[in-house]
């Protein structure tokens, strides 16, 4: 894919972090579909047996904040090998922990993953600040797409290679989340390479960048609020519906291989837009991306909450995941528009821990209240969010309408 406005250098990259996208997507779904079930053959106490699920959501959220800084400090090349060669001995301890029954090693390899989790998290910022601003959406877009394929191929990876080995079940499975790991070590040496922020090229051929501002004071303006306000309600709602519906599917009688199916549909959701979604926010402009995205997460919850058959869950998860990547593009996007180069460590890290924290309290918060309320209200419960996401997004369109405004009167 071709950006309009960008160097070469920024389009080859955006290809390369979409293959590291697309095996980081490979690991990670492998680990998501079967740590619950190793937790639970290895855990000395069947109540710990989604600790290394969550550990997985736990590292990465304490990881983010200070991979931003790493990043900045070692270079994004260097960084984000250190991550995916993070969820390669995370694979391996993994492997080594089935064989031998150890559920604390195990816990140790899953946290790994969670390592190169939040390494990876940045792939698509790094695509982003390598162009310019009319490219960044599809930069971001590109990047995502990576993971269109490896949604679907990781769970059959993980099906196909669990009885690799008799007499340690799982252990196959792991080895390969250790072989996505390596492989990514392989193509970021060899393919990646580190370029300038657009705006830093820009400062350096003659325009001046602004001193860096506190991160309260970035905090508090209209477009990273926007941006926060997309990424954390686009990712909470949809970890929040997407760790329920299997479970939720099971309760209404549908079989267990219909919850697989509606969570592969699901992630066909997030991912096929990718595709497509820069061209969308080029043509149609970011804020109506963004709204489309959010009437789609409200469309699921309607469904959700007005039938229970199995085609309404099919829907309910396939708009969930269309809403959740116009979001996702679209936050990301005014995430990139809302720093300078010496604000952008400070400004992701704050950013992608907001997104995680909120995350990783949506997955741990689903299963309980879904036990207790039901799934009808647990969709119920997503609204008050998504309104809160629209209240933002239109305060920062108004603010921009009324920017071009005094723009305008200033060139008459």
């Amino acid at each position: 894919m071709r950006f309009p406005s960008a160097a070469p250098a920024g389009s080859r990259n955006a290809a390369v972090l979409a293959l590291c996208q697309g095996l980081f997507t490979c690991a990670i779904s492998i680990d998501l579909t079967l740590t619950a079930l190793t937790g639970w053959q290895l855990a000395p106490d069947k109540a710990l047996a989604t600790l290394p699920f969550a550990l997985i959501t736990v590292a990465g959220a304490v990881v983010t904040w200070f991979a931003a800084f790493l990043i900045q400090r070692l270079g994004r090349r260097w960084s984000f090998v250190l991550g995916a060669a993070s969820c390669c001995v995370g694979g391996l301890i993994s492997v080594w922990s089935v064989f031998h029954a150890q559920f604390w090693t195990f816990c140790a390899g899953t946290a790994l993953v969670g390592v190169f989790q939040a390494f990876a998290q940045y792939y698509r910022l790094a695509a982003a600040d390598a162009v310019s601003e009319a490219a960044k959406s599809r930069a971001i877009s590109t990047v995502l797409a990576g993971g269109v394929i490896a949604a679907l191929v990781g769970p059959a990876l993980a099906a196909w290679s669990k009885d690799w080995f008799p007499t340690a079940l799982f252990a196959g499975a792991y080895l390969v989340v250790a072989a996505m790991g390596l492989l990514s070590v392989l193509v970021l040496i060899l393919f990646y390479r580190d370029q300038a922020d657009h705006l830093a090229a820009a400062a350096a051929t003659g325009a001046e960048l602004a001193p860096a501002r506190p991160l309260s004071a970035i905090a508090r303006t209209p477009v990273f609020m926007a941006s926060v306000a997309n990424n954390v309600a686009g990712s909470m709602v949809m970890m929040f519906i997407m760790t329920a519906a299997p479970l939720a599917a099971v309760a209404c009688h549908h079989g267990i291989d219909d919850g697989a199916a509606i969570i592969q549909w699901h992630l066909v959701g997030m991912y096929a837009p990718s595709f497509f979604a820069g061209r969308l926010i080029q043509r149609f402009g970011l804020g109506s991306v963004l709204l489309a995205g959010l009437a789609m997460n409200l469309g699921c919850a309607l469904i959700a909450m007005l039938s229970t058959t199995l085609p309404a869950f099919y829907v309910a998860l396939l708009l969930l995941g269309v809403g959740w990547n116009f979001m996702f593009v679209g936050g990301t996007t005014l995430l990139a528009q809302s720093y300078t180069p010496p604000e952008r460590a400070k400004t992701q890290g704050l950013a992608e821990l907001m997104r995680y924290a909120a995350t990783a309290l949506a997955t741990l918060g689903a299963g309980p209240l879904l036990a207790r309320f039901g799934w009808e209200t647990l969709n119920a419960a997503i609204l008050p969010v998504l309104l809160v996401s629209a209240l933002v997004t239109g305060r920062w369109m108004l603010a921009q309408r009324a920017g071009r405004a005094t723009l305008a009167a200033g060139l008459r």
